[in-house]
């Protein structure tokens, strides 16, 4: 089983960087500059906080490491303020078009969108 999920984690991991540098290839050829730049970084806002999120749960659960819930959940939650005033920052500023940044901000989703479908066709 673990196997199973390390294997799906990967998957998820490679289709996130995948999208993400598609989505900032094709947004760069396509669209306006601040629309692309919007995709960048609402990419590698979500991409970094997902592997982030990933480090602190895979140090949460080793056993000599074992880490409390509100410590998990204080990490979580300071990612989600400095991104917040990241987004905020950017969009304040006009340095992105928001729904370029709200594009960027979807890979993870769909990375995940992607994995569930893969392994239902996998199972079925």
């Amino acid at each position: 089983m673990e196997n199973q999920q390390q294997h799906l984690l990967k998957f998820i991991t490679y289709t996130n960087w995948i999208l993400f540098f598609v989505a900032s290839v094709l947004g760069l050829i396509l669209s306006p500059p601040d629309f692309a730049r919007g995709i960048i970084f609402g990419g590698l806002i979500v991409t970094i906080n997902f592997h982030l999120l990933y480090r602190t749960l895979k140090k949460a659960f080793k056993p000599k490491h074992l880490s409390s819930l509100s410590v998990i959940l204080a990490k979580r939650y300071f990612r989600f303020i400095v991104s917040g005033f990241i987004i905020f920052f950017l969009i304040s500023k006009h340095y992105v078009d928001p729904l370029g940044l709200l594009i960027g901000l979807s890979v993870v989703v769909a990375s995940i969108i992607f994995a569930a479908i893969f392994e239902f066709k996998q199972k079925g």
